[in-house]
């Protein structure tokens, strides 16, 4: 059977990207999209590790290993396919592509971080003297990494009162963070440190984020440590991985580093990213952050994750942290694009702020591909649940 996909098609032969699925009465296996199909890698390549449920065994099998496949992909795809290797998008089931074992989450925009540290710290400095000399991050929990269209419940915890007591209460500012997450193929040894430019050598591909964010709850348990509670019930991540070999044409130079980084996050691959992020707000879109914009590269990101000698494996993740651009409505963030809560945001004739119960998000992004169309990543998808605990 031969598929009329369209070269300029966003999910075209030059996209390709991965995912795990399952056909009406079936296990779970890796897939590849094409256009409106899901073709069963397996049943195409005759190759058992594509069998697996999760693309972890693919992942570790390196550089070498991801292009050949890729190539025999591109081949296959543009000739007739066995009719028991396609299956419509609408009639599988998709799941988390990977087994996550580590997820780390940075904070690598500067304008965002200007934003919200002038929100946190309306007297003192944005930055905080450690931002332009590291990309700040933290460890999130990785078993709470949900695949897009997962619905997520309003978190409950502590909430700063107008006195010395907090109350326990569920979040009454739950936000959005619109981040691009980056999936390691071949992990590192304990002890042995990744280099900036060997990036390519580790990081299979990217998939977009959203780490959903309680700013009530994480404002008040932040000090000392940071994130906890009001980041670690749910972070949603794409069904589908687009490998790095399809965001060739989307590489582009940092914006520039002042001052200039330590030795061991300056390389020549420094992995600026064109990539055109949308959000949507119960349909209507509110913003548009550019990757493009962002101060720190994955491949720093990567460096400083393990120059301390942490080791990681294949299918860990670590996300850029929310994207937003320089303007306003580039903001990945609701506490940016509504000025934290003071500017409510038109969202189809009703004032906004932060999310409701009921409210759904989507993000979506396109970046250039290798035959000068767009390309586009798989989309992340939410709806907000009732809390649990209505409270008083």
């Amino acid at each position: 059977m031969r598929l009329h996909v369209a070269d300029d098609d966003p999910f075209g032969p030059d996209n390709l990207p991965y995912g795990v699925f399952a056909p009406s009465g079936g296990p779970f296996r890796v897939g590849v999209r094409l256009g409106v199909q899901v073709l069963d890698i397996a049943a195409l390549l005759d190759d058992s590790i594509f069998t697996q449920p999760t693309l972890n065994g693919f992942l570790a099998q390196g550089p070498v290993r991801w292009h050949s496949v890729r190539e025999r992909l591109r081949e296959a795809v543009r000739g007739p396919l066995p009719t028991e290797a396609i299956h419509s998008l609408d009639s599988v089931r998709l799941t988390l592509p990977i087994s996550i074992g580590d997820y780390v989450d940075f904070y690598a925009s500067i304008d965002h971080a200007t934003r919200l540290g002038g929100f946190l710290r309306p007297n003192g400095a944005a930055l905080l003297p450690n931002w332009r000399h590291l990309p700040v991050g933290y460890h999130g929990r990785a078993g709470s990494v949900v695949v897009s269209g997962t619905p997520v419940r309003r978190p409950c915890g502590q909430i700063r009162t107008g006195t010395a007591t907090p109350t326990f209460a569920p979040s009454r500012r739950l936000d959005i963070e619109a981040e691009l997450g980056f999936v390691v193929g071949v992990g590192s040894e304990l002890g042995i440190p990744v280099p900036v430019d060997d990036f390519a050598d580790h990081v299979f591909g990217v998939a977009l984020v959203n780490d959903w964010s309680a700013r009530d709850i994480q404002a008040w348990e932040g000090q000392p440590l940071g994130p906890f509670l009001g980041k670690s019930f749910a972070t949603s991540a794409a069904a589908w991985i687009t490998p790095l070999a399809a965001l060739e044409a989307a590489r582009v130079p940092l914006p520039g580093q002042e001052p200039e980084p330590l030795d061991y996050l300056r390389g020549q691959q420094n992995w600026g990213l064109d990539i055109d992020i949308r959000v949507c707000w119960n349909g209507v879109e509110v913003s548009a952050p550019p990757y493009r914009t962002m101060y720190w590269s994955p491949a720093q990101m990567l460096a400083h994750l393990t120059v301390n000698g942490a080791g990681t494996r294949p299918g860990d993740l670590f996300a850029s942290g929310t994207v937003s651009g320089p303007l306003r409505r580039q903001s990945g963030s609701f506490i940016e694009l509504s000025a934290d809560g003071t500017e409510p945001v038109d969202v189809g004739g009703s004032p906004r702020t932060f999310l409701a119960d009921g409210d759904t998000v989507v993000i979506t992004a396109t970046a250039p591909g290798p035959a000068g169309g767009r390309i586009e990543l798989g989309e992340v998808r939410g709806q907000i649940l009732p809390a649990w605990f209505e409270g008083q």
